[in-house]
């Protein structure tokens, strides 16, 4: 199996777990020539958190003007690792460049989508743990409680850890 398909094994599994939770997933994989964001996702609004709130929503008008204000973007960095990753199980794969790279994308993004200039923004990472199967059990091992979990391709992946507002959230859109 390749590096690239279990990336996205494990931003499949992340897909999955933030639709469970209640976000919306808007893009997978968006690219511009600044860089890629694994997952753009959306909670409240219209269709999530302030509708089931009764916030800013009425039932006899609809959508009231304001009802972005409680809706939420998050731009997600999905790092996938096996064990004994050099690089503190993706934590430290996340650079300064790597984030400037982020925001620019994300301001590209929300460039091409207006109607969500408004909503909050934040950049959220992920920290999936990925393990080929053995069919063999030699032993008893302790492991941390996951997120959630999945199994393809012989390998078992796990949400270990789900990081919100990882980095700054500003970004610059004028």
């Amino acid at each position: 199996m390749h590096y690239q398909d279990i990336g996205e094994l494990g931003e499949d599994l992340v897909a999955q777990w933030l639709q469970a939770t209640g976000w919306i997933i808007l893009h997978r994989r968006f690219t511009s020539r600044w860089g890629e964001i694994d997952i753009i996702a959306q909670h409240g609004g219209e269709s999530g958190e302030a509708k089931e709130q009764g916030k800013n929503f009425s039932l006899a008008q609809g959508p009231t003007a304001n009802s972005t204000q409680h809706s939420l973007l998050a731009f997600v960095e999905v790092k996938t690792r096996s064990s004994g990753s050099w690089d503190a199980g993706g934590r430290s794969a996340i650079t300064p460049q790597k984030q400037a790279k982020i925001w620019r994308t994300a301001g590209i993004f929300l460039a091409q989508c207006p109607e969500k200039a408004d909503y909050s923004c934040r950049f959220d990472v992920a920290i999936v743990y990925c393990q080929r199967i053995s069919k063999i059990i030699t032993g008893v091992t302790a492991t941390q409680e996951a997120l959630a979990t999945s199994s393809a391709a012989g390998h078992k992946f796990k949400l270990q850890e789900y990081i919100p507002a990882a980095f700054d959230s500003y970004i610059d859109n004028g």
